[in-house]
């Protein structure tokens, strides 16, 4: 039986709490950077989601996550102390579930195909946006505030996954 270990949730406070702490330019400092990526609300809306479907989001989200904090190209400009702490945290997560086959989350559960679909093309649009505005110290903190959505909608699913027991 696969199930979410319980620091999972703490995981998942402990990188909006560090997303928090990476925070060094004002929103105005970064006027003209302002974008909407479009953040995907209906998918993170785990009130209808099967099980394997809030596991899908929510390994999608991490591993989307930590390919763009841990793995872009150029640096982000920020300390290196919380982002490492953010990269690995996230690794732990992902570790917890991909050691858990999509397949044994649920008995005839699919995972959320169009989700996935959605998630990735938003995910796509902020590299993109990062591409676009050459990695700028205003362009990652941008990136930074926005990532705190998906962040925030994986924890929501994961406490609901772990109240429905």
């Amino acid at each position: 039986r696969c199930d979410l270990p319980q620091d999972d949730g703490l995981l998942h406070w402990r990188a909006l709490m560090l997303l928090r702490q990476m925070k060094r330019l004002s929103a105005s400092s970064c006027d003209n950077y302002t974008n909407d990526f479009g953040f995907p609300q209906e998918v993170f809306d785990g009130k209808q989601l099967q099980k394997a479907q809030a596991l899908s989001v929510i390994h999608g989200t991490n591993q989307k996550t930590f390919h763009l904090f841990c793995t872009e190209a150029s640096p982000a400009p920020w300390n290196t102390t919380p982002l490492e702490e953010l990269c690995s945290g996230l690794s732990e997560q992902l570790g917890h579930l991909e050691a858990c086959p999509l397949q044994e989350a649920g008995v005839g559960e699919m995972p959320l195909v169009n989700g996935d679909s959605i998630l990735r093309n938003y995910f796509q649009r902020i590299s993109l946006y990062l591409q676009d505005k050459q990695y700028s110290p205003c362009a990652w903190e941008m990136v930074r505030a926005e990532i705190m959505k998906p962040l925030y909608g994986s924890t929501v699913l994961h406490k609901r996954l772990r109240s429905r027991k």
